[in-house]
């Protein structure tokens, strides 16, 4: 996974969990695509000190997602709505010769993903 995409995900997911100072330089680094001197600037601190706080950040989001994984759950679960998308447009489409299979596969995933919540 590309590291900005892993990022937002697991801020989405435990950003309320930093302090607000983190959550405004984390915020910067990674929806504003703002440059460390950018908000070195603009929270009176260095570029060093964002670095550290950025770095500080993503261990600690990574921290939560190694204890919790709800980012992980979310993929899961994400993958098997699509799958399950994907039979039923070729259920729609009348391209499954066997309904029985089908209707297991979508069991499976439904049972699957309820398990999971």
């Amino acid at each position: 996974m590309e590291k900005i995409v892993e990022q937002g995900l697991l801020y989405d997911f435990y950003g309320e969990l930093l302090t607000e100072h983190q959550r405004n330089v984390y915020e910067g680094v990674v929806y504003e695509n703002l440059s460390l001197a950018e908000i070195a600037a603009e929270q009176g601190i260095s570029r060093q000190g964002v670095h550290d706080i950025v770095k500080r950040c993503d261990k600690i989001l990574l921290e939560y997602e190694e204890k919790l994984k709800l980012v992980a759950r979310f993929m899961k679960i994400q993958k098997q709505i699509q799958e399950i998308d994907r039979l039923s447009e070729l259920y729609e489409k009348n391209e499954i010769e066997d309904k029985s299979v089908y209707c297991q596969k979508v069991r499976q995933l439904s049972a699957e993903i309820l398990e999971e919540l």
